[in-house]
């Protein structure tokens, strides 16, 4: 039973609010010079000691973004790279004072630009809006994830 009038054309409308919401971040974390994707990986550094990949994966990039992101966040000196002590493979991502700080700043410009998002909405519609979206991405629209590798058409051979 539909509840909606008309059709609804979702991939837009989740595309331009997404697409909308992210250049509104960008523009308004440009004030303590981050970027969207250095504040998301201060943020996770931030919570407690994660390795590269484990942030990556909750940021949302991949590998090769990844350490881009990173490598201009060490050259910044707002982190730093450490070994893990229970995998030599793996380098733990750590956030310095510096890079506290500027995560702090950020976390409030996201805030405030969060708010003045979802403050156009009743609270009535917001809580459900969060809900919607948080169920999609829990459960229809979990998969394909955005991070994992696109699989590509096997090329044979003379062909």
């Amino acid at each position: 039973m539909r509840t909606y009038p008309g059709p609804v054309d979702l991939s837009f409308l989740l595309n331009q609010v997404s697409y909308a919401f992210a250049a509104r971040l960008a523009d308004a974390l440009a004030e303590v010079e981050l970027s969207v994707r250095e504040y998301c990986v201060l943020w996770k550094a931030a919570e407690q000691p994660r390795t590269q990949a484990e942030i990556a994966t909750l940021a949302g990039l991949d590998k090769t973004t990844m350490v881009v992101t990173l490598d201009r966040l060490t050259d910044r000196g707002l982190a730093q790279r450490t070994p893990s002590p229970t995998d030599r493979r793996a380098r733990l991502v750590d956030v310095t004072d510096a890079g506290a700080d500027a995560y702090e700043r950020g976390r409030v410009i996201v805030e405030r630009v969060t708010e003045e998002v979802l403050g156009t909405l009743s609270a009535t519609d917001r809580a459900a809006f969060v809900r919607g979206l948080e169920a999609l991405v829990g459960g229809t629209l979990a998969e394909p994830s955005h991070v994992r590798p696109e699989r590509r058409k096997e090329i044979r051979a003379g062909r």
